[in-house]
Parts: structure tokens; C-alpha cells; sequence
């Protein structure tokens, strides 16, 4: 696996908190964020790198989403 960097929609809020809403894939796909379940300091086993980790609900599915200094990335499935 490897890390897949997106577009990522995100409010901030007013204690400086970072809420991501919205994922733009490569394709122009965009997938809104249902809820955002936890939040930590987490490494990627699978890609490397290590972050802030936002383990997300897209369209009924759990995934996990890092933020990496100020990159947002995903693992990539293939």
C-alpha cells in the first residue's frame, strides 16, 4: 500500500481543532465525510508516515484519513 494524497475540505475550529468535511478523490471524485468517530496521533502502518489520524464514516464505511504536517493522505487499495 501507499499513500494516496487528497483534497480535503476541512473546518477549523475557534480552540484551532481541524474537522475534515469533504474528500476530493484524484478523479474529481468528492465524498462527504459522515463522521469523524476519533481523532490521534496515530503512524500509517501500511504507507508509512505518521500524523494526525481520522478514523472517518464515508457512505456507511469506516476508513482512516491522516493529516501529515499539511497533507492530507488515504492508503491506496491496489
Amino acid at each position: 500500500m501507499s499513500k494516496v494524497f487528497v483534497e480535503v475540505i476541512a473546518k477549523f475550529t475557534k480552540d484551532g481543532g481541524k474537522v475534515p468535511l469533504k474528500i476530493k478523490w484524484q478523479d474529481g471524485r468528492t465524498f462527504d465525510i459522515d463522521k469523524v468517530t476519533d481523532v490521534r496521533r496515530a503512524a500509517s502502518l501500511k504507507a508509512g508516515g505518521q500524523g494526525m489520524r481520522y478514523r472517518c464514516r464515508i457512505n456507511g464505511k469506516e476508513t482512516y484519513l491522516w493529516l501529515e504536517e499539511d497533507k492530507w493522505f488515504v492508503n491506496s487499495r491496489g
